[in-house]
């Protein structure tokens, strides 16, 4: 027979999101100022249903429980939607953000994600099951290569 704490009453559980996320990259950025160094945090974020919609944040923040967060939210904001045939993308595609070059490439059932690293994660969350990629350029830049992967995905259209 305890009594409940009024503050209990009123509190909201979240809902839960519909979308996953995969945190791809945190980086300590520096600023230099006459005090000395001043840390912050950037945040690059993927969320995807796994069902065709998929996006990409990057945030910075003081901590990085906030930087993660405003990152998502901004991934929310910037949802792709691909176009899914079989478990697979309809066509072979191609294409460049700053250095980094990305070639994704349809494939049969059960052959599965043949993709390395960023590649890997963005088609994971997107919902594509049987796909084979390359990272054509030379940068091992996360952030530059989830933005090409978004670009090839953007490029489809569906048949």
């Amino acid at each position: 027979m305890f009594k409940q704490s009024p503050r209990k009453r009123f509190q909201r559980e979240k809902p839960k999101s519909e979308f996953d996320s995969k945190l791809l990259d945190l980086a300590r950025v520096t600023r230099v100022s006459a005090g000395g160094r001043r840390f912050r945090f950037r945040a690059t974020v993927v969320i995807g249903n796994k069902k065709g919609k998929v996006g990409v944040g990057v945030a910075k923040g003081t901590d990085v429980a906030q930087a993660v967060e405003k990152a998502s939210r901004l991934a929310k904001k910037d949802l792709i939607i691909v176009p899914i045939t079989n478990d697979t993308i309809p066509y072979e595609v191609e294409a460049k953000f700053s250095s980094a070059r990305v070639l994704l490439k349809p494939q049969k059932k059960g052959r599965g994600l043949v993709a390395g690293g960023t590649v890997r994660v963005v088609c994971a969350l997107a919902g594509i099951k049987n796909i084979s990629s390359k990272i054509l350029g030379r940068t091992r830049n996360k952030l530059n290569n989830a933005r090409a992967t978004i670009k090839a995905l953007k490029q489809l259209k569906a048949n």
